[in-house]
């Protein structure tokens, strides 16, 4: 009786053949177009996708904090997230949302942020004037500096002048800690900064100079005619 060279095949769950290495290395893999697609090597690239170009506005995460509400069946834990947001130039905003977790009261707090930014004026590399503002119990008193004073303040303040373009000022927090408070302080503060133009004393001493170029002018041109 002949006998019969039989070998051991492995068969997939669904009952198919396995395909053998001599056959999957001849295989070539194709997309929907039917184009062949040729087998990477290494790791995938997982940068890709990734949108590399700068971005307008940069975030700042001042602060977390964990909230709880009582309700009938007992407590409910959220968090509350305080953002800041700007462009390194004379555009900031601040923003503040609750959310179930951290990474949702964050992206809440930023859209929050985009919508409520203001636009201020600037001194060159410092702020215009001298300036104190109060929200609730927080008092914030900011000053000008000289070229190369830099940012002397703490905590919040730094945070939010980090993202504008002043190089150079002096701060201090006079009244309450509450982070919230002195953000909000920071904000009106910047917002109530007016150009030496609009000062009280020089609102009128550009249209006088104008005026007195224009009849000049006129007085000159009669001289030559």
């Amino acid at each position: 009786m002949a006998e019969t060279n039989k070998t051991a095949k492995v068969v997939n769950k669904s009952g198919t053949l396995k395909m053998d290495d001599k056959t999957a290395a001849t295989k070539t893999k194709r997309d929907i177009s039917g184009r062949s697609m040729g087998r990477r090597g290494g790791r995938r690239d997982r940068n890709r996708g990734t949108d590399n170009t700068p971005k307008e506005f940069d975030t700042v995460t001042i602060n977390i904090d964990r909230v709880s509400r009582t309700v009938k069946g007992g407590r409910r834990m959220r968090f509350k997230a305080l953002v800041a947001i700007g462009n390194h130039k004379n555009k900031i905003g601040i923003g503040i949302a609750k959310g179930s977790d951290v990474t949702s009261a964050i992206q809440k707090a930023t859209t929050k942020a985009k919508k409520s930014m203001i636009e201020f004026h600037m001194d060159g590399e410092t702020i215009c004037h001298e300036v104190e503002t109060r929200k609730t119990g927080a008092d914030v008193l900011m000053k000008p500096a000289a070229p190369g004073t830099g940012i002397i303040a703490g905590g919040v303040v730094r945070s939010i002048i980090g993202l504008t373009g002043i190089k150079n000022m002096i701060s201090k927090s006079l009244g309450s800690t509450n982070k919230v408070n002195i953000a909000y302080a920071v904000v009106e503060g910047l917002r109530q900064q007016l150009p030496r133009d609009e000062w009280v004393g020089n609102a009128g001493k550009a249209e006088k100079e104008t005026a007195k170029k224009a009849t000049t002018k006129k007085s000159a041109g009669k001289e030559d005619k």
